[in-house]
């Protein structure tokens, strides 16, 4: 037996996660951020949840978050640790969060009290629904009853290709957030100059190009993704919106018209993505090509 977990940080949707038979919240981590000062967890999410998330920001609040303690792992751990088997987790990259040294102690800890079971743990090397691509590979992959060595042999294969390319409204949660430094984060404000930020190699984000004005950062986005997506692919595109859904529907439709054969999907982003990107956020998460190199200090 698989005991299939992963987290909040794939921005996972309630809807997507029945589809694929992966809606089980004793599996799913959900992960911590606070907002007027109250501390949630995120959920599956609904468009309620990021729609009242995104309100509160708009009105001023500035929201926080926050990783999960060794204790919070354990308990999330041991129920499938004494049911015994294998345990699987697909993770966010770990190069964007102090959480997973958290979750290393919790875990060895476990070992010691559960020898016979053992523990996989997929760095996606991705967030948002670029994690969520490698998770739905590999709930794929259980459905169709490969063994742990099996599916990750796969995820070896599919994690170099989720792609991640991002134009963000407001660049200071960028900066916030370590993406950007303040100087970039001033000048593009001031000039309206938006960097297109992509997912690197190592699991960071960088800026990778930038466009004056934002249709132009859009469109040039929508473009490079067309040139390097899969239509062929069988796992789908995902377009997520950080409370812009008319603009970001627009860039959906464009996409479709460049891509008429691929599964294109326009979700929400959620809370705690949501903290560090900000509303005004347009992403899309796709299979094919090479990540960038990070950039070298």
């Amino acid at each position: 037996m698989i005991h299939f977990f992963y987290d909040a940080d794939s921005e996972m949707s309630l809807s997507v996660a029945e589809e694929f038979g992966i809606a089980d919240r004793k599996y799913f981590i959900k992960m911590p951020y606070s907002i007027a000062g109250e501390l949630k967890y995120c959920d599956l999410l609904t468009p309620e949840v990021s729609k009242d998330f995104f309100e509160k920001v708009r009105a001023g609040e500035m929201p926080s978050t926050s990783a999960l303690n060794a204790e919070e792992y354990k308990e999330i751990f041991e129920p499938a640790f004494k049911e015994g088997g294998d345990i699987l987790y697909v993770s966010f990259s770990s190069k964007m969060s102090a959480t997973f040294e958290h979750m290393e102690l919790a875990v060895k800890e476990l070992k010691q009290k559960y020898p016979a079971v053992t523990f996989t743990r997929i760095d996606s090397k991705a967030i948002s629904m670029g994690a969520g691509l490698a998770v739905i590979a590999a709930a794929k992959a259980i459905k169709a009853e490969k063994s742990v060595a099996e599916i990750v042999k796969i995820m070896d294969e599919i994690v170099p290709r989720i792609n991640i390319t991002i134009v963000a409204d407001d660049l200071n949660y960028l900066k916030r957030g370590g993406r950007l430094t303040a100087m970039s984060a001033l000048f593009g404000t001031i000039l309206q100059i938006k960097p297109i930020i992509k997912l690197t190699t190592a699991g960071t984000l960088i800026p990778a190009t930038k466009v004056p004005g934002r249709n132009k950062a859009l469109l040039t986005m929508v473009n490079e993704v067309a040139d390097r997506a899969s239509e062929a692919d069988d796992l789908p595109i995902f377009i997520m919106h950080g409370d812009c859904l008319t603009e970001a529907e627009r860039v959906t439709e464009k996409l479709k018209s460049l891509l008429p054969k691929a599964d294109i999907r326009l979700m929400d982003v959620g809370p705690v993505i949501g903290t560090h990107c900000g509303p005004g956020t347009i992403g899309i998460c796709f299979i094919d090509g090479q990540r960038p190199e990070p950039i070298k200090e």
